[in-house]
């Protein structure tokens, strides 16, 4: 919407330089004349009519009209409060009907890219904000044109606006760099991975880092656990090194579907490069959603009742052994398993699956 809102500008600091030189009749001539341009270059370059740059250009004519015609710039003056209007009225109808063309264009940037639900709620949030800072804009606006100086009207319909947008979405980032400065992300590899909606859709793709840096932003894991004799199950203990949930005791098999890849690929790979287990028939068990700290995932698990783990990955797992049922039972809510994993127990000894 700001980028919408700066070619109206281009006329009006024209005007205001032009009619300091020359005067009224003069900066009105230049304003329209600077605009028809913009309208003109715009057709060129994308061969279509902008209709918002469209109708800026129709009431800056229209307003720049009577303003000569009664040699009075007020009608130029309220200009940018009129234009603030029509975008509180574009914002009224995204806010409070079901008409919402500004998720439409949103929808046409992102190419189809749906946003999650975290997205959706920030996208909403700022809609409100942009729809409360133009009224304040609207009054100041019409309050400079009437009560004050040329000068401060000036200021107040070009200047002041963005000066308030930029303020806002730099406390905003700001924000959003101290609640994850001290969040631990992976860095090992910058991948993108799929951001999937809950019935495991794709949307689009994020970086890895991304993922993980608190957006809660939904992507596809797997897990394998892989079962034993005499009610037994193999656990891996994560090293010591990791960033996240170092040196406890965790699935046997874990980790991320990268952008391109299928479920059922992403999970022999990760078997093999995690525990070297390369010959296993996996059979799915549950497909959840797990919220951390750091990201939100879409688990897709599975169990495999054969197999022999052949090499652990030295630089994931410290070390793997199979674990008696009554064991884990035993040290479970004792910070020797990660939350991921004994939530997973749970799903798992509720639906059956583990006896």
């Amino acid at each position: 919407m700001l980028k919408k809102l700066i070619p109206g500008l281009i006329p009006l600091l024209a005007y205001i330089l032009a009619d300091e030189l020359w005067g009224m009749k003069v900066g009105l001539a230049v304003a329209v004349s600077i605009a028809v341009i913009e309208l003109l270059v715009t057709y060129l370059r994308e061969k279509r009519l902008d209709r918002f740059v469209l109708l800026d250009i129709l009431l800056l004519f229209a307003l720049s009209s009577l303003s000569f015609l009664f040699e009075n710039d007020i009608f130029f003056k309220v200009k940018p409060a009129m234009i603030d209007m029509v975008m509180v009225f574009i914002l009224s109808l995204s806010l409070f009907t079901r008409i919402d063309p500004l998720g439409a264009m949103s929808q046409r940037y992102l190419k189809g890219v749906a946003l999650n639900d975290h997205q959706k709620i920030l996208f909403r949030k700022n809609l409100w904000l942009m729809f409360w800072l133009l009224l304040v804009h609207i009054i100041l606006v019409l309050w400079a044109a009437f009560f004050m100086s040329k000068e401060v009207w000036a200021f107040v319909s070009t200047f002041l606006l963005f000066i308030m947008m930029g303020g806002y979405f730099g406390f905003v980032l700001l924000r959003q760099k101290i609640k994850t400065r001290n969040k631990p992300v992976y860095s090992d590899h910058e991948e993108w991975l799929p951001m999937v909606d809950e019935e495991g859709r794709i949307l689009g793709k994020a970086l890895r880092s991304y993922c993980h840096n608190g957006s809660r932003t939904l992507h596809p894991v797997v897990h394998l656990h892989l079962l034993g004799p005499d009610h037994s199950i193999f656990l891996q203990k994560r090293a010591i090194t990791k960033l996240v949930q170092p040196g406890k005791w965790d699935t046997a098999v874990g980790g991320h579907l990268a952008y391109g890849e299928n479920i059922e690929d992403s999970l022999k790979r990760e078997a093999l490069e995690e525990i070297g287990l390369a010959d296993f028939e996996a059979v799915p068990a549950l497909k959840y959603r797990w919220d951390s700290a750091i990201e939100s995932e879409l688990v897709y698990c599975f169990i495999a009742r054969q197999g022999t783990p052949a090499a652990l990955s030295s630089e994931e797992i410290s070390e793997g052994r199979y674990w008696k049922f009554k064991e884990i039972e035993e040290n479970l809510g004792k910070a020797v398993f990660t939350p991921n994993f004994e939530h997973e127990y749970h799903l798992l000894k509720k639906t059956g699956i583990l006896k």
